[in-house]
């Protein structure tokens, strides 16, 4: 059982970059050759019960928040500043470091309870401190950004991208789908989000397999 898991989440990091990462198709093969030399030597040195090196995953997890931190920032424009309590937070974001990135986003929420971005990072941050898994706390932090500007996707969009984490593409698309109808039509991420619905659906349309002609 050891090994499913493992398998189950090299799957998961093909799609993800394909569908969701635009990993052109060109790398396709590069990328699925890299995950089968790492399963490969995995079976060959790997301890499935010990911890990674320290190292890589503190790679891992930078590379990680750097990412997530330049995905918020595209749901609001560059005269749309973060607060300086945001800046700082987003300094531990891009370490791996959610815990006191989170903290730093409390402090920007206390001094300004309608900041959008604060509880929308607070979200995010909670959700990687927690592993991925959607918190009941994150889970308000989405959900007081949405209130707060229905119009930016962001929170929708996240929020719909950790229920797609845990499983749940159902709830995902319903998220996507509501962050489009309130968008505003010159939004600069509607684009960028109708793609990834679109590429939701036709993993979804993959899963679902093929239709009964008879029915």
């Amino acid at each position: 059982m050891t090994w499913l898991p493992i398998i189950l989440l090299a799957l998961v990091a093909f799609v993800a970059a394909v569908a969701f990462l635009r990993l052109p198709r060109s790398l396709w093969t590069l990328l699925g050759a890299t995950l089968i030399f790492g399963l490969a030597g995995y079976a060959m040195q790997g301890s499935p019960g010990q911890g990674s090196a320290p190292k890589a995953a503190a790679g891992s997890e930078a590379q990680s928040g750097e990412l997530l931190v330049s995905a918020r920032r595209e749901f609001f424009g560059e005269g749309q500043l973060p607060s300086r309590w945001i800046v700082t937070g987003d300094g531990f974001a891009r370490r791996g470091d959610y815990a006191q990135a989170t903290g730093l986003y409390a402090n920007a929420i206390s001094e300004n309870p309608s900041d959008t971005e604060a509880w929308l990072a607070t979200g995010i941050a909670l959700v990687e401190h927690a592993e991925g898994n959607l918190t009941p706390a994150a889970i308000n932090a989405f959900e007081r950004a949405a209130k707060l500007r229905p119009e930016n996707g962001g929170a929708r969009y996240f929020l719909g991208l950790s229920w797609l984490r845990g499983g749940e593409p159902a709830r995902t698309r319903e998220l996507w789908v509501e962050a489009l109808e309130a968008a505003p039509e010159d939004a600069e991420w509607r684009e960028d989000l109708a793609m990834r619905l679109a590429r939701l659906d036709a993993l979804l349309e993959m899963a679902a397999g093929p239709s009964d002609p008879d029915r």
